[in-house]
């Protein structure tokens, strides 16, 4: 198999990865993208497509799909190479830096690592229930693509922080019925949002419903095609509700895979970097944005951002070793049409 060559190979394409293609555009270098997802974006794409950002430097509000879209624009007069839906799960030290390996079989010599992978490889935290595999992707989801795919059914929504609320007030008005589960009467999402979702089903009764204190205990349907949901009260009676669609909205487990075992320092599930430059516990392998640790680590979109900035001009001197780095702000250099 074809050996690919370039000068830094991201890890992630999620906001962080794609804006380390531009800031190490910006310098010359050129980037191969890995994701294990079949599309770019991360969780952005693949858990808030339409869901407002509002703490994004410019943008009073912008969606997660539109910043990936921007992102991946910015990034492109760069030509970065994307390799979608594969891991990365070999990684050898070479003469000039690093032979990666992904699980396509995708062999990537390089000088510099960039690890932008967010919470790492994630998945959705599962309710317990035996047969509830049977209706993901059909009639149970952990993440909403397009609230149109949820247009006249009816949804019950289960969990108590931000991601339920929030989509619970978005499909108002497009599902014909909203079901609230959450297992404590107290909600763990913004005080605002709560309030407004309180408001909603204090005045809708009849499309609206918050069922607390209650846990889901059971599905049932066949071929795949949810018909209701059973849950229990915390005073042990059972219930019964109709549903076409379950939503679960019980976090994410993150796991680093493969990244664990490459020698980096790891605190928990991030890896610990030296925060001026981002640099991990192994030379010319960096970590940026969620999965990037230090101390008083703020995990935000913009964080990230900062930190790719460091990290590319750290890195600069791996990938051009006897080359002088001057500090050229983009007002002046511009960004032009890189060669690949």
């Amino acid at each position: 198999m074809k050996t690919e060559k370039t000068h830094i190979v991201v890890i992630g394409a999620g906001p962080v990865g794609l804006f380390s293609v531009f800031q190490c555009g910006m310098l010359d270098m050129q980037c191969h993208v890995v994701d294990a997802l079949p599309e770019i974006g991360g969780q952005c794409s693949a858990l808030y497509p339409e869901k407002p950002i509002y703490d994004i430097p410019s943008r009073p509000m912008v969606t997660g799909g539109d910043l990936i879209t921007e992102l991946h624009t910015q990034a492109a007069p760069f030509h970065p190479v994307y390799h979608l839906n594969q891991q990365v799960n070999g990684l050898e030290k070479t003469d000039e830096g690093w032979r990666v390996t992904t699980s396509a079989g995708t062999v990537i010599e390089c000088r510099v690592i960039i690890i932008a992978a967010g919470a790492g490889a994630f998945g959705p935290n599962r309710p317990p229930l035996d047969n509830i595999r049977d209706f993901e992707n059909t009639s149970v989801f952990y993440m909403v693509r397009q609230k149109e795919d949820f247009r006249d059914k009816r949804v019950v929504i289960a969990g108590g922080g931000d991601s339920a609320v929030d989509w619970a007030l978005s499909l108002h008005g497009i599902a014909s019925d909203i079901i609230m589960i959450h297992r404590r009467d107290k909600f763990r999402a913004l005080p605002e949002s709560v309030s407004q979702m309180m408001a909603i089903a204090h005045g809708n009764p009849d499309k609206f419903q918050i069922l607390t204190p209650y846990q889901l205990s059971g599905l049932k349907g066949a071929n795949g095609r949810l018909e209701s949901v059973m849950l229990n009260h915390t005073d042990d009676h059972e219930i019964e509700v109709k549903a076409d669609c379950l939503l679960a909205f019980y976090g994410l487990v993150p796991q680093l895979g493969p990244i664990a075992t490459w020698g980096l320092n790891l605190d928990g599930h991030t890896i610990a970097v030296d925060q001026a430059t981002a640099e991990t516990s192994v030379p010319s392998i960096y970590a940026v944005g969620d999965i990037a640790g230090y101390s008083h680590k703020l995990k935000l979109i913009l964080t990230g951002f900062a930190e790719v900035a460091s990290a590319a001009h750290h890195a600069y001197g791996y990938v051009y070793p006897d080359k002088a780095l001057h500090f050229t702000y983009s007002t002046s250099k511009g960004v032009g049409d890189k060669p690949v």
